[in-house]
């Protein structure tokens, strides 16, 4: 007897089996070998064409790098093949037989999204491709098998008590086995463009065979009496619409089949992918919307026909017009940016009553694909009103081109996906120049102008010609040129300036050890203290400079200071006085030339000689004037040296005065998460800092000394901002009072942020309600 018509094996939706009973675990280790089974081959399969796509790739590149790129590629797949394939079939496995003890709940989370969304959080520039490729195969294949995919999971959910399993949480659909396999290519060090190919190889022999995987599934359930009469018509919210991506069931075309992509880009179009994410969130109220533009939300309802894309253009034309007569751009505000804000979620609807006006007749909707590019621009231009990175002054600016955006949009739908499109370097060198600006830096409003009067122009002079980014491009080069030169040379000798003072501070610190580890505990009177202190310290320290501390000169000027102090020792016997006579020339002909070089005048030399004369009389033991004996037991402050020439060392210092500079306070430990970020810091990384009770200012990591390792920042003209140690740096991370700003560009930021957004569990239809 069949066993899905014996009514003692029936399980229907209101019955629910014990998680730990013995036939739940059968079931499950059914279901287990059924997945294992399917897909270790299917696996198998995707890697069997990987040699092949990987070398007709190389055969076609473009240059010896990009060839070696895909060898090395080819290398690695085929060493740590086996490790992957065993990472993910373990990881479905343990998680299919972890169904009947799931976890607790836990928050909502971009994982738990209906297009299987794994997360998507802002990534790096070189991960952008990699997380729309996978939102991209997610999306069609929910949407292609959501039927099955809907039977699978009731059934699944009966058999484990009554445990909800849906997309998120269901180990054989799309997203996550997709998520597996991303976790599994982490055994990977391959360059990001193979791991591309990987993930389209994927698609086509694992993700566009699940259907088969779904039906065996089903069809052992339904034998063992899991809810034999289900139907699959019962859908989730959104579940059974057909989408532009879901439309596609057929995988892309991979290299080794004819393809003729060798960049390793997902090969459908950016808008596509996205519009697959707008029509899921728009769930099935929406009807459905073709990309064509044929099909849309309500089709052409009580409003006439849908708007074509000449009636949007010219509507978005008056729309502009308006704001380009408003009157000329002001420093914004706070309040700005706010409204602004207000006007970007509003557009959707200002743009259905222009249509109206013009028409006679307000249209109810817009086909899909223009409500998508619509809500697209609406979502890139949110963003910037958002982004920290830019100043509130320049966000209220940038957010003026709304509307000529959406109309080049319109124009030309590649501008979301291809880098190079003028109209997005434009907005990308544009948001580069604002990061920036403030207006201690940009006194001049050289800047601030430059940015309004290419606003002013897109909004007076762009109708339909696309020329106008490119050249409006090119000035802006022009502009950032000039700029940066005069920036560099300011900034160069900002550098050198530092460079000269750590220098100096290094070598009068070298000076001052050399001279006070040779006095030691010698007392030596004011006056030969003094010449020491003050000018040999100085030509120590220039002698450092000029020539070198292995230099012959620096060598003879420490021996200098060996015969110095050493004339200083009391001459009691004819022997000692001798001696002192023969140095005598020497020390004199020594200090000439060490005095000379630090700018004496030749009168100042006569007369600090002539008081050391003085002074070597009494030692050698010759009869003294009352006033010479007042001169040489004076302070060495009256000493025949100019007040120019200032003392490297304190005239009463010891020994603790040779210790190098006192050590930082360690307030941020090594490791922290401060700390860190301080040593990735990189010439070239802009940082807001906002120290209290000051305004708040950006600056460009310049230089970072070789000598005392602190950070010199300049503003956008090459000026001086600060320097800080690594430890006050830190500190200012730790309290706030810096920030670093992002380095990539902001359509790229834009975009991550956009998909991740609609990744989110019921984000889409927050963002649904705005536009009504």
């Amino acid at each position: 007897m069949n066993e899905a018509s014996d009514p003692s094996r029936i399980v229907h939706l209101n019955q629910r089996l014990d998680p730990g009973g013995v036939r739940v675990g059968e079931l499950l280790n059914a279901v287990r070998g059924i997945a294992n089974k399917r897909l270790q081959q299917w696996i198998g399969n995707a890697f069997e064409q990987v040699d092949d796509a990987l070398f007709d790739l190389a055969e076609k590149a473009e240059n010896n790098a990009a060839q070696m790129h895909y060898f090395d590629g080819m290398r690695e797949v085929r060493k740590r093949r086996p490790a992957v394939e065993r990472h993910f079939l373990g990881t479905i496995s343990r998680k299919l037989g972890e169904l009947n003890h799931p976890a607790a709940p836990s928050q909502p989370s971009s994982a738990s999204a209906s297009l299987g969304s794994i997360e998507l959080s802002l990534v790096a520039e070189n991960e952008l491709e990699e997380s729309l490729a996978i939102t991209s195969m997610i999306s069609k294949n929910d949407s292609r098998l959501a039927r099955d995919l809907f039977a699978v999971n009731q059934r699944l959910s009966v058999i484990c008590g009554g445990h909800a399993v849906d997309d998120a949480s269901n180990p054989v659909a799309p997203a996550a086995l997709t998520q597996a396999f991303r976790q599994a290519l982490h055994e990977l060090t391959a360059d990001m463009r193979v791991k591309l190919i990987i993930y389209k190889l994927f698609d086509r022999y694992v993700l566009s065979m699940l259907e088969e995987l779904y039906h065996e599934i089903n069809t052992e359930l339904v034998r063992a009496g899991v809810l034999p009469q289900l139907r699959h018509g019962v859908l989730r919210g959104g579940q059974g619409r057909t989408t532009a991506a879901a439309g596609s069931s057929a995988a892309a075309e991979i290299p080794g089949s004819g393809a003729s992509d060798e960049s390793g880009e997902i090969p459908s179009d950016l808008l596509q992918t996205l519009h697959a994410l707008f029509s899921a969130r728009r769930g099935p109220s929406a009807g459905i919307g073709a990309v064509g533009g044929g099909n849309a939300r309500g089709m052409a309802g009580a409003g006439g026909p849908l708007p074509s894309a000449n009636e949007l253009l010219g509507a978005l034309s008056v729309l502009q017009s308006q704001i380009a007569s408003a009157g000329p751009l002001r420093h914004a505000q706070v309040d700005d940016a706010v409204e602004l804000s207000r006007e970007v979620l509003e557009l959707k609807q200002q743009l259905l009553t222009q249509i109206g006006a013009l028409r006679g007749e307000r249209p109810s909707h817009v086909a899909s694909i223009d409500e998508d590019t619509i809500d697209l621009v609406g979502m890139l231009f949110e963003f910037i009103l958002e982004d920290r990175n830019l100043p509130t002054a320049m966000q209220v600016m940038l957010a003026r081109l709304q509307i000529p955006y959406l109309k080049a949009a319109i124009l030309d739908r590649k501008m979301f996906s291809h880098r190079q499109h003028p109209a997005r370097r434009l907005l990308d060198s544009l948001a580069e120049q604002a990061k920036s600006w403030s207006e201690e830096s940009d006194r001049d409003h050289r800047l601030h102008e430059k940015v309004k009067s290419i606003v002013d122009k897109l909004l007076h002079d762009f109708d339909d010609d696309m020329g106008i980014f490119e050249r409006l491009l090119t000035d802006l080069q022009q502009f950032q040129d000039i700029n940066k030169r005069r920036s560099e040379v300011a900034e160069q000798r900002v550098a050198e300036s530092t460079r000269g003072r750590e220098k100096l501070e290094q070598a009068r610190r070298r000076a001052a050890r050399e001279i006070i580890e040779r006095i030691g505990d010698n007392k030596l009177p004011p006056l030969v203290h003094g010449v020491l202190a003050r000018a040999w310290a100085n030509h120590l320290v220039l002698t450092l400079l000029r020539q070198g501390e292995a230099s012959p000169e620096f060598k003879s000027a420490l021996r200098f200071v060996d015969e110095f102090i050493a004339s200083a020792r009391p001459a009691k016997d004819a022997a000692s006085r001798q001696v002192l006579r023969q140095m005598l020339p020497g020390i004199e002909r020594a200090l000439r030339q060490g005095l000379a070089n630090v700018a004496f005048q030749e009168q100042d030399i006569d007369r600090l000689l002539g008081q050391l004369h003085t002074y070597y009389r009494q030692q050698l033991g010759e009869k003294l004037d009352a006033n010479e004996v007042v001169m040489v037991e004076e302070d060495a402050a009256l000493l025949a040296i100019p007040d120019s020439i200032q003392p490297v060392i304190d005239t009463q210092a010891g020994p603790q005065a040779i210790e190098e500079e006192p050590e930082e306070e360690v307030l941020v430990p090594p490791g922290s998460p401060e700390w860190q970020q301080v040593q990735a810091l990189q010439a070239g990384n802009w940082l807001e800092f906002c120290p209290p009770g000051e305004t708040m200012n950006r600056a460009k990591l310049s230089w970072i000394s070789p000598m005392s390792g602190r950070y010199l920042f300049v503003n956008r003209r090459g000026l001086k901002v600060a320097d800080y140690s690594p430890q006050e740096l830190a500190l200012l991370f730790r309290n706030g009072q810096a920030r670093l700003l992002a380095a990539n560009a902001l359509f790229d930021r834009a975009l991550s942020a956009i998909v991740g957004k609609l990744s989110q569990p019921d984000a889409g239809e927050a963002h649904a309600a705005d536009g009504e």
